[in-house]
């Protein structure tokens, strides 16, 4: 019952009352019991209050209390579970990732290393060029000087004129020479060549035919494999039909209750038998799969191989051009000298 009384508020309070409101300045407190009003005087205190007291709890509303706030504390562990495991998997997910990340920053260093293998390659292939354009201005400049040099040698007289044409024979015999030599070596480096890719394509028949080798031996053991089950087969069927003779004249002799123990104990090694038949089986497969990520890694290894000889290959066709080209300069050099030494020499027999 509601009742505005004047009377205080700390002799509840010590009685172990709840004070719910005032209509005072009084602070408010609450609690989720049953409660019922209860209404007081005294003349110590002039404000206007309400006051409650706690209803006993039944021993039914005890005990579905008790299973409520079990059944929140079974709710939190399985969430504090959940989200421990949520938490791990996390952790996997981030290791895994770190994982790739540093696999990905170790290709990157390799693939900066060949970059600075190749730059170091072009610079010292840069540095070659200019010391070859140095040592051609070098040539060019005696070349100029020894044409000043014959030009007075020319006024000379005819003796020493017959010697340097002599001595010019020799030089053109000693050049024919060596283009002979030089062609003599090319000649074997082809025939080198040859007998290399001979080599090579033997290496590859012989390969093929280890690999047929092996398909065969495959084959055979499948097919062999298949009898081997075949008589496994046949074998668990004598063994059964055994059994149960076996059991039949057991049935003769003990309880229905034996009979079913017996049938409990059959089920479970038809499914032990089933569960191992589909582990052989996911066996295999994974062994098939191991085969062929092999072979895949191989047919890679052999593509590098090939890759890597038809590089080295356009390398030697780049020399041999640079070699050529350098001997046509030469040769039109040669055939510059011989126009200006014969021209003064008609000049004289005119």
């Amino acid at each position: 019952m509601k009742s505005e009384v004047t009377f205080a508020v700390q002799p509840f309070r010590r009685r172990g009352l709840q004070i719910i409101g005032s209509t005072g300045n009084c602070g408010i407190e609450k609690k989720r019991e049953r409660i019922r009003f209860v209404s007081g005087e005294t003349n110590n205190d002039s404000k206007n209050v309400i006051v409650i007291e706690k209803k006993r709890e039944r021993p039914k509303e005890r005990d579905k209390r008790k299973r409520d706030k079990e059944r929140e504390r079974q709710k939190e562990r399985v969430k504090r579970k959940r989200d421990k495991e949520r938490e791990r998997q996390k952790r996997e997910t981030k290791r895994e990732r770190q994982k790739e990340r540093d696999k990905k920053t170790e290709t990157k260093r390799e693939r900066q290393k060949e970059r600075d293998k190749k730059r170091e390659r072009q610079k010292e292939r840069d540095k070659r060029k200019r010391d070859k354009e140095r040592e051609r201005q070098k040539r060019e400049t005696k070349r100029e000087r020894q044409k000043e040099r014959d030009k007075k040698r020319e006024r000379q007289k005819r003796e020493t004129k017959r010697k340097r044409d002599k001595k010019r024979e020799k030089k053109r015999e000693r050049d024919k020479k060596r283009e002979r030599q030089k062609e003599r070596e090319k000649k074997r480096e082809r025939q080198k060549e040859r007998d290399k890719k001979r080599e090579r394509q033997k290496e590859r028949e012989k390969k093929r035919e280890r690999q047929k080798e092996r398909e065969t031996k495959r084959e055979r053991q499948k097919e062999r494999d298949k009898k081997t089950e075949t008589k496994r087969q046949r074998q668990k069927e004598r063994d059964k039909k055994t059994e149960t003779k076996r059991e039949r004249q057991k049935e003769r002799e003990t309880k229905r209750q034996r009979q079913k123990e017996r049938d409990k104990k059959r089920e479970k090694k038809r499914e032990r038998d089933k569960k191992r038949e589909r582990q052989k089986e996911r066996d295999k497969k994974r062994e098939t799969k191991r085969q062929r990520q092999k072979d895949r890694d191989k047919k890679r290894e052999t593509k590098r191989q090939r890759q890597k000889e038809r590089d080295k290959k356009r390398e030697r066709q780049k020399d041999r051009d640079k070699k050529r080209e350098t001997k046509r300069e030469r040769q039109k050099e040669r055939d510059k000298k011989e126009r200006e030494t014969k021209k003064p020499q008609k000049t004289e027999r005119q």
